[in-house]
């Protein structure tokens, strides 16, 4: 059997919902031709959502970031302020967070997000009293939030298991784990990036105990930061490991590193066919893994449109506040008629999900679109020009 027909083998195999192997996924994802390789994944998402396959969904979000403080100082991030700078440093008051609650409300919006450094004060009671807060003030609102880098921090702070913590925050109003903090999972590339964090071995850990107690969460994929091919593939078998045991991965979600304003710099980023190709991967490799979000706010809305027909059946988030990696310079931006047009216009009906992927509402009829200008993303944030519509919500000093 030559080369190609061996590739369209496997190709024919995993677009049927066949298992295929990491040696397999790694050979695909260097040597399929592109076309056959988004025909495969998108067959394979058809035969997954088989009655639904002509829905791709979004969700209605915020990013609270409740604080830029943190100890780990990753070379890729232009978010943090070491916990001596007390210029560059800042925290957010509860009552600034609950008025952005009450804005992601107003707004239509479903979940938050709440993200920030690994602060060398914050234990498992700062997040307790957060999460509790929330939860009373506003029930509705799910909270999808952190990921084990922060359950490890916040377990060493406090001085307890993790999982204790995990039940603990929980307990106060934690949904799911948001998958924060993977970055690169194998061994040499998370080093040469994250040398402060866990070991990914150890942020699989945690997300395994996890979903033993009950909190499910979604697994992320930072791309580009000088990891090899065989790295890429290596993550998602990791992920796929734990997920054969435990099942609590409802998505995955890649996206790529953006090089401004931090250590790491230019020195290497992923391409955009690179990105529709781990898309496609993802769909073939990740057969026990439900969904695949493509990201438009670090590729582009044209391919976030892509990668809908690369085996994605999610476009993420109208993000209405974002500043990680808006920090690192990803300047995309959209708004809810935005985001719908550009599932529509892929061939997609639009529909508006839930956390856990359930439908709010299908856009089948573009006469009944929504027209509310104000969901857009970034109405407020730190890290893009002109998202200050609410310069009332003030920022705390960090000490």
């Amino acid at each position: 059997m030559t080369e190609k027909a061996s590739l369209q083998s496997v190709l024919d195999r995993a677009a049927e919902g066949g298992r295929i192997t990491a040696e397999e996924a790694l050979d695909l994802y260097r040597s399929a031709p592109l076309h056959a390789l988004g025909r495969a994944a998108d067959a394979a998402r058809k035969l997954r959502y088989a009655g639904t396959e002509h829905i791709a969904t979004y969700i209605i979000e915020r990013n609270i970031n409740y604080t830029n403080v943190c100890v780990t100082a990753c070379k890729f991030c232009a978010f943090y302020a070491a916990p001596k700078d007390t210029k560059k440093g800042w925290t957010r008051g509860l009552d600034d967070i609950l008025r952005r609650c009450a804005e992601t409300v107003e707004l239509g919006g479903t979940q938050v997000m709440f993200q920030g450094g690994h602060h060398p004060d914050f234990g498992v009671e700062y997040y307790e009293e957060h999460f509790s807060a929330i939860k009373k003030a506003y029930p509705q609102l799910v909270i999808h939030s952190l990921g084990a880098s922060e359950v490890e921090h916040m377990a060493r702070i406090s001085k307890v298991s993790a999982e204790e913590a995990i039940r603990r925050i929980h307990a106060a109003g934690l949904d799911s784990f948001a998958g924060a903090g993977a970055e690169l999972l194998p061994a040499r590339p998370r080093k040469a990036i994250a040398p402060l964090k866990e070991s990914g071995e150890r942020w699989l850990e945690i997300m395994e105990l996890s979903h033993n107690l009950g909190v499910e969460s979604t697994s992320t994929m930072l791309m580009g930061t000088g990891e090899t091919n065989a790295e890429r593939i290596e993550h998602l078998r990791m992920i796929r490991d734990v997920q054969d045991r435990t099942g609590g991965f409802r998505a995955f979600i890649p996206y790529t590193y953006q090089p401004e304003n931090n250590h790491l710099k230019g020195r290497t980023q992923a391409t955009i066919f690179e990105y529709l190709r781990m898309i496609a991967i993802a769909r073939l490799f990740l057969d026990n893994v439900a969904h695949i979000q493509g990201s438009w706010l670090t590729t582009g809305k044209e391919i976030g449109q892509l990668t809908l027909h690369y085996g994605a059946d999610d476009l993420g988030s109208v993000m209405l506040e974002e500043n990680v990696v808006s920090s690192a310079g990803a300047k995309h931006r959209s708004n809810l008629q935005e985001i719908i047009e550009m599932i529509r216009t892929a061939d997609r009906v639009p529909a508006q999900r839930t956390t856990t992927y359930e439908h709010i509402v299908v856009h089948d009829d573009p006469a009944n679109d929504p027209v509310d200008a104000r969901v857009a993303s970034h109405i407020s944030s730190i890290a893009i020009e002109g998202g200050t519509a609410h310069p009332e919500l003030k920022l705390l000093s960090s000490n």
